[in-house]
């Protein structure tokens, strides 16, 4: 049951903690305008797109990245004017423990981890999906590397389409094949030199001068369809061939593990990107109770010269952490490290270096 100590410190927390998101948030809208005020001017986007639009998803995106710096930093600003106060001195004085301190204290980060977890997940992956989207068409058009050549997609679980190249101009491919197995055996071959998605209900490839083989044992049957169309029913559309570079934060968590267990069926090789984005978002969170205990443990002792070192140290730590979550993140992506391991060394790292401040604070 919460004490008035306790509604004393949490109303701390959070109004120093969204105040300390005002101020980023104001400092991070200024320096992201200066760096693209050029890319306004020469672009088509409107004054409205920019104001109601592109800024309000850009802060999400921030706020997103930088949310448990903003809660170490916050927590050090507002523990470190108590113990310059002399505040903390007096509580520990009056017989409250240090681990009895605590409790306000993971309390308050309980609520911002709930946040975080609800914005991580949901919010700020709509919010990267529309900013991206901006910066795609008015101001960077090149971004997609889906493969188009030497394609290889395992529609079904028995069935693979290849083809040579595909237009994303026109949805058109190349020297196209369809296989089907059965029992790890091709049973059927139907190839075409070119075919064409018809979107429609139901969307079909349209398949042009194509040839269909059909295996039996050692018996073959092929039909030729020279000049005649085929329309054949695939899980296939032209969506499955982009791949922006930040696709995976641009997708929520339900569309996260639909994509991956896609891709998974499709035999894909990008699906490690993914799956390191799913770990991030389970792992990040988690953050906030560990940077709360070393800002606590920090800033809770009085030091002389004020709180200038302890707001050094809360900025140094924070953006190790940011640094360390980055580093995991890229990684995880590219070597053969398990995934889950790779997202929570940062939070195992910092855990070890929380236990040790823990230890060595005031009581």
């Amino acid at each position: 049951m919460l004490k008035k100590l306790d509604w004393y410190i949490i109303g701390k927390f959070m109004r120093t903690f969204f105040f300390t998101v005002l101020i980023f948030s104001m400092v991070s809208l200024i320096i992201d305008f200066s760096e693209k005020v050029e890319r306004f001017i020469e672009s088509d986007i409107t004054k409205q797109i920019i104001v109601f639009e592109y800024f309000p998803t850009f802060l999400l995106f921030i706020l997103g990245f930088l949310w448990p710096m903003l809660t170490l930093i916050a927590v050090i600003f507002f523990t470190g004017r108590m113990a310059d106060n002399s505040e903390i001195i007096s509580i520990l004085n009056a017989g409250v423990s240090f681990w009895r301190l605590m409790r306000p204290y993971l309390v308050s980060a309980g609520f911002l981890f709930l946040l975080y977890l609800v914005g991580i997940h949901y919010l700020v992956p709509l919010a990267n999906a529309h900013r991206t989207e901006l910066e795609r068409v008015y101001f960077s058009r090149g971004r997609d590397e889906g493969k188009t050549s030497n394609v290889h997609f395992f529609v079904a679980p028995d069935t693979k389409v290849y083809m040579t190249h595909y237009s994303k101009r026109d949805s058109a491919a190349r020297n196209f094949r369809i296989e089907q197995l059965a029992d790890n055996r091709l049973v059927s071959l139907t190839k075409a030199r070119s075919a064409k998605f018809i979107e429609g209900d139901p969307a079909v490839w349209r398949l042009e001068n194509y040839e269909m083989r059909t295996f039996d044992g050692l018996h073959e049957t092929i039909t030729i369809g020279g000049k005649e169309t085929l329309d054949t029913v695939l899980n296939l559309r032209p969506d499955d061939f982009v791949d922006y570079r930040e696709q995976q934060s641009a997708l929520t968590t339900p569309e996260l593990l639909t994509q991956i267990r896609k891709q998974r069926e499709r035999g894909a090789g990008n699906i490690r990107k993914y799956e390191v984005e799913l770990a991030r978002r389970t792992a990040e969170p988690f953050t906030i109770f560990i940077l709360t205990l070393i800002g606590l443990s920090v800033a809770g002792r009085k030091v002389r010269g004020g709180m200038g070192i302890q707001l050094a140290l809360g900025i140094f730590m924070g953006a190790l952490f940011v640094f360390l979550s980055r580093f995991a993140s890229t990684i995880s992506a590219g070597t053969n490290l398990p995934v889950l391991l790779g997202m929570w060394m940062p939070n195992i790292i910092f855990f070890a270096a929380a236990l040790y401040f823990v230890s060595r604070a005031q009581r």
